[in-house]
């Protein structure tokens, strides 16, 4: 099964009416989990103003699709509707990465982001499967905002950071924490995160 386009802008209603400030609702998700985490796709900088291609990340380094992969596996035990998730895409990336029937499709809309909005089960996101409606292929870049449809969870990862935020219960968080494979951080949404120049 491939991920399908969503008319129906309504399952991101919990995005669009979120009172929490935009950049706080595109990096970590809506309020009101119990924890939060940020999953780092490279590690935090060591010193002021370092840019990110000093990080020293190597070329043998999970790519961010792979590490968004294993948060999901892990967060779909988290979720009583594992089959009915939706994600969106940051149509930032221009109509070149984007399908004609997705690219001219309504919009989900929060402050400075505008998204394309799908529905599909784990394994669209998690490498058994997935792609565009129309396109087989797996889509190459990774989604802004993923969430089950009983909203247990979000995982958010916006162009600008150098890491995904995660917002869950305690207990998944603390599973992911514990993932050796992964580099996965507590987090506080409301206090500065560190960040690249």
């Amino acid at each position: 099964m491939a991920l399908t386009l969503c008319t129906d802008l309504s399952a991101a209603d919990w995005l669009t009416t979120s009172r929490v400030s935009w950049w706080q609702l595109v990096t970590f998700g809506p309020a009101g989990f119990t924890a939060y985490a940020r999953l780092r796709f490279i590690p935090d900088p060591v010193y002021a103003r370092q840019a990110e291609n000093d990080a020293g990340v190597d070329d043998n380094h999970p790519s961010d699709q792979a590490q968004l992969a294993t948060v999901l596996k892990v967060l779909a035990s988290y979720t009583t509707t594992p089959d009915d998730w939706y994600v969106a895409y940051w149509d930032g990336w221009g109509p070149q990465a984007f399908p004609s029937s997705v690219w001219h499709a309504p919009r989900v809309r929060v402050p400075n982001r505008d998204y394309v909005l799908l529905r599909g089960v784990a394994a669209d996101l998690t490498g058994a499967a997935g792609g565009w409606p129309d396109q087989p292929h797996q889509f190459p870049l990774h989604p802004a905002f993923v969430w089950p449809a009983d909203r247990a969870w979000c995982v958010t990862a916006d162009v600008d950071p150098h890491w995904a935020g995660i917002g869950a219960d305690r207990t998944a968080i603390d599973e992911l924490l514990a993932a050796i494979d992964l580099d996965v951080v507590l987090a506080d949404p409301g206090e500065d995160q560190p960040h690249y120049w």
